[in-house]
């Protein structure tokens, strides 16, 4: 609802401009939806997953980002970048290791879904570079968000949600302020900033320099977890914060790798 409402507003502010068509318009709308689908799913795993788990793994959209900007776009990737693109999936991969007993590991069933939504992300990114180079940044943002939020609606209009949020507002509860901060402030300004970096410079460096977000995820969640502890459900013994930190650790050093 919220982004949807923020798709509105953006488009009544930025008005039609004069370049566009109907071939960047949907395309526009398609990056949106594209961006939706990832968040959808990303959202569907943190219900039973970690945070610090699962926000690491969605960041190897750099991954399919550079391959498909090098396709489409005709960006060159170098060999330092193809290593960093290598330690990306490396990080993801361990991160999403389990150990049932010392002879049995296996990968979580959720990581295939993270990386699905990471391949969203990315085709959302690389079409979002193809239109801001006809569009201006706020009707990009514009009809982004309405696509976003149309997904995000399809997925979740049901009759115990729509209760479920008249019950925040009979009860002024305080998930209003958070949410309202979060969706209305914090997202619209990082989804601002994303479309003037990718109208700046190259799809495989911006969102690649994205993908870093996931050290600030391990920090903060690690932080919160000590400091309330069950608040996120994290796991917070010394091996299992070790493997999270060299996992992060690698997809930093890769992103660092893709972005040189």
């Amino acid at each position: 609802m919220v982004g949807t409402l923020s798709g509105i507003l953006s488009f009544i502010i930025a008005g039609i401009p004069g370049t566009v068509t109907v071939e960047t318009t949907t395309a526009a709308l398609v990056s949106g939806a594209l961006w939706g689908i990832s968040g959808t799913i990303m959202i569907r795993v943190l219900f039973t997953q970690e945070v610090s788990r699962t926000i690491p793994v969605t960041q190897s959209s750099p991954i399919f980002a550079a391959l498909l900007s090098m396709v489409f776009l005709g960006e060159h990737i170098s060999h330092m970048q193809w290593a960093g693109i290598v330690l990306t999936v490396g990080g993801s991969i361990i991160i999403s290791l389990h150990v049932r007993d010392v002879r049995t590991i296996f990968l979580h069933k959720s990581f295939y879904l993270l990386m699905f939504s990471a391949l969203a992300a990315g085709i959302s990114t690389i079409i979002g570079k193809y239109v801001l180079d006809e569009l201006p940044i706020l009707y990009t943002h514009a009809l982004r968000m309405l696509g976003l939020g149309g997904v995000f609606l399809i997925f979740a209009l049901r009759s115990p949600s729509w209760k479920e949020v008249q019950g925040f507002f009979i009860n002024r509860s305080p998930a209003l302020i958070f949410v309202g901060v979060n969706e209305f402030i914090t997202a619209n300004v990082a989804f601002l900033l994303l479309l003037w970096a990718l109208s700046e410079g190259p799809a495989s460096l911006v969102i690649a320099l994205m993908g870093t977000r996931s050290l600030f995820v391990i920090l903060y969640s690690t932080a919160i977890t000590f400091i309330w502890q069950g608040s996120l459900g994290e796991q917070v013994s010394l091996n299992t914060v070790f493997l999270k930190v060299v996992s992060v650790a690698l997809i930093v050093a890769g992103i660092a790798g893709i972005a040189i």
